[in-house]
């Protein structure tokens, strides 16, 4: 039985005046390679991150930083989606030149509108993998990104350079068809989500992805899995019932930044105008956590 890896996307901390807080991302890779345990780490390349609200330089400059901050400790995933193809391609190419050890790339809407066909992203994916040696995760996301049935994820997960899958669904009925279709039939490493994490990994899939601090729950039910103690790799998943769920309607990334600010790894609040975490929701939140394999952490944070 292979390890579930666990791909971790680092939150973007801001200074007061809507920078990339250095010395607080640094702060937080560290807790994301050594609590977490990330088998891989996500540069600029999750909604989650909040990097669409930077300019494209500011985002390389991101970039460079989680590739510095990482120090080969383990490997980085570059994301490069930009709605000008063009733009991907120099993000491509600057995470070669930075050691990147995989690219990250949202199944593209058609800017004209309308459902992407096959065609359209197969000749997508295929025109990236012509220009970048680097393997291709081929990132599920619909929204932001465009909403991909299953036959066409099928193809997509066949091309040579697709060696990874990023599913966001929490769709059992998808997720174990992929799984067999895709995972077990070696075309790619099918990764899904917080909370299909067990279910998928029990399945067959690779891992999930998600970003901290939901990351060192995950890490705690995956030792239970490799463990084989599946009674307390269970109960540990229920964890994610509740959490991020019932704060969702702030969105996740103001959710986990409340969640990190809590457990004494400060990233701050969500990029403005969307509003933090707080009064009797934000002290629910510390208490569900106090709840949670986080509690050591948000007992001493409380204290200090």
């Amino acid at each position: 039985m292979r390890r579930p890896g666990l791909i971790v996307a680092p939150l973007t901390p801001f200074t007061s005046d809507l920078n990339v807080d250095e010395r607080s991302l640094r702060r937080q890779i560290d807790y994301v390679v050594r609590d977490c345990a990330a088998t891989m780490v996500v540069a600029a390349g999750v909604e989650t991150q909040e990097y669409t609200y930077l300019s494209l330089e500011a985002r390389k400059a991101l970039i460079r930083s989680t590739v510095e901050y990482a120090d080969g400790r383990v490997p980085v995933m570059v994301g490069i989606t930009h709605p000008s193809f063009r733009t991907a391609i120099e993000l491509a190419h600057e995470a070669e030149k930075l050691g990147a050890a995989a690219l990250q790339l949202l199944a593209p809407l058609r800017p004209f509108a309308g459902a992407p066909m096959r065609a359209d992203l197969v000749g997508y994916f295929e025109k990236i993998s012509f220009e970048t040696s680097l393997p291709l995760t081929l990132y599920l996301n619909p929204g932001p990104g465009a909403d991909v049935s299953i036959p066409d994820t099928i193809a997509l997960a066949k091309l040579p350079r697709v060696q990874f899958i990023k599913e966001s669904s929490r769709d059992l009925a998808r997720v174990s068809r992929l799984i067999v279709e895709i995972d077990r039939a070696g075309h790619a490493q099918y990764f899904t989500t917080m909370q299909m994490l067990l279910a998928s990994v029990e399945l067959g899939g690779a891992g999930a992805t998600m970003p901290p601090p939901a990351a060192e729950i995950a890490r705690s039910i995956i030792e239970a899995f490799v463990a084989k103690d599946f009674d307390r790799a269970a109960q540990l998943q229920l964890q994610f019932a509740l959490f991020p769920g019932k704060w969702m309607h702030y969105g996740l990334a103001p959710t986990m930044k409340a969640a990190m600010n809590l457990i004494g790894v400060p990233v701050g609040d969500p990029y403005p105008p969307y509003a933090p975490i707080a009064g009797d929701d934000l002290a629910a939140l510390a208490a569900y956590l106090k709840s949670t394999v986080l509690a050591p952490r948000v007992a001493a944070a409380a204290a200090a």
